[in-house]
């Protein structure tokens, strides 16, 4: 019942979106406007993921349609992965989503690797991409320069992000900064296609939101990342109020006691007002008025409360769709019928264009000139 209710809802909305694109003639036509991202099932994520990435999401359905959202497992395989994490990664992106606020019936939710049109259209797109150009990329240059044995995966995985993007005919992709020249690979990949196959595939473009960028409480001079050294430096919208306000008063500041907001020569406060603004709304101006007469230490008890105040209710919905697979399963079984069909309509015309395409129900006989 729930998968068909959320179909119905679906599919209605994704049916209906148009948006006005002007090319460089000055000529305007009317395309099917659509969003598309995508996120690794990477585990529990962080404050600074869904500061940074994942509450635009939720925003963005409140203003566009239809948009498709893909837990892009494929994408996990690059490096050596465990298989069962990975399957309990998968459910647990889904249980984040859905606790953040997203919303199924508005936003479409899949499992990559459930469409098997990603991986055909991606080697399709690798017999056009070169090694030259995907060796420039600097991901590639960053995770590979930390490993003696490079894993194919990792060079050739951008194609498959243009993959991704392509098989549902994407116009717009809301990507972060270090994601740009990958989107820029996918818009090199569509126009060469095109301009080879003589096919009409619109190009897409990114759509770059002013986001909160929260550092490490432990380095602000670096980006909040599981990776981090120092397991205080993260933290983890499970976490729960005892370990946030933990982690917050072991925050590196300095000798300074003055609450101010200069990212430049004050990074560790700087990085508190942000954290804090971004979970209230509050502007960074009306932060630091209140703040004034309070030393640091005694703003980090008033930030504590405010993240604590805003994660829990995320926290609990978290462990409440966790409690219920199924109904995670549900979710993703609905996303991919409704794109498979999508990604199924985009690869017939890629296969035709290939000259692979034929239809065997068409009556009319291939002329063969031997």
């Amino acid at each position: 019942m729930l998968q068909k209710l959320l179909l119905n809802t679906t599919l209605k909305s994704i049916c209906n979106i148009k948006c006005i694109r002007k090319f460089s003639d000055h000529s305007t036509i009317s395309l099917p406007k659509r969003i598309f991202s995508g996120i690794q099932p990477t585990g529990t994520i962080h404050l600074g993921n869904y500061l940074g990435a994942i509450r635009q999401w939720v925003r963005l359905q409140e203003e566009e349609n239809g948009i498709i959202l893909s837990i892009v497992d494929l994408h996990s395989m690059t490096l050596r992965h465990d298989p069962k994490v990975l399957s309990e990664n998968i459910l647990k992106m889904t249980a984040t989503l859905l606790a953040v606020g997203l919303d199924p019936k508005k936003v479409i939710i899949f499992q990559q690797s459930s469409v098997p049109q990603h991986t055909e259209l991606f080697w399709y797109l690798s017999c056009i991409s070169t090694m030259a150009r995907l060796a420039h990329l600097p991901q590639y240059k960053e995770k590979s320069a930390q490993l003696k044995d490079i894993p194919l995966g990792l060079f050739v995985y951008p194609v498959l992000q243009a993959a991704d993007i392509l098989a549902y005919r994407a116009t717009h992709v809301p990507v972060g900064e270090d994601q740009l020249q990958h989107l820029q690979l996918s818009q090199e990949l569509t126009k060469m296609f095109n301009n080879r196959f003589k096919t009409k595939f619109p190009i897409p473009h990114a759509v770059i939101t002013e986001n909160a960028k929260i550092k490490s409480l432990r380095n602000p001079e670096k980006k909040m990342s599981k990776s981090d050294p120092d397991t205080k430096g993260c933290i983890y919208i499970t976490d729960s109020e005892e370990e946030i306000t933990k982690k917050i008063k072991k925050a590196i500041t300095d000798f300074i006691s003055e609450v101010e907001y200069k990212p430049e020569t004050r990074p560790g406060v700087s990085n508190l007002v942000l954290m804090h603004s971004a979970v209230t709304g509050k502007p960074i101006e009306t932060i630091i008025n209140d703040a004034k007469g309070l030393s640091t230490a005694e703003y980090k008890h008033i930030v504590a409360s405010e993240v604590n105040d805003h994660l829990s209710p995320i926290r609990e919905k978290y462990y409440e769709y966790l409690d219920n697979p199924q109904h995670l399963l549900d979710v993703l079984e609905t996303g991919r019928s409704i794109v498979t069909p999508i990604a199924e309509e985009t690869l017939r015309e890629v296969r035709k264009a290939l000259g692979i395409g034929f239809n065997v129900n068409n009556k009319q006989m291939l002329s063969v000139n031997i």
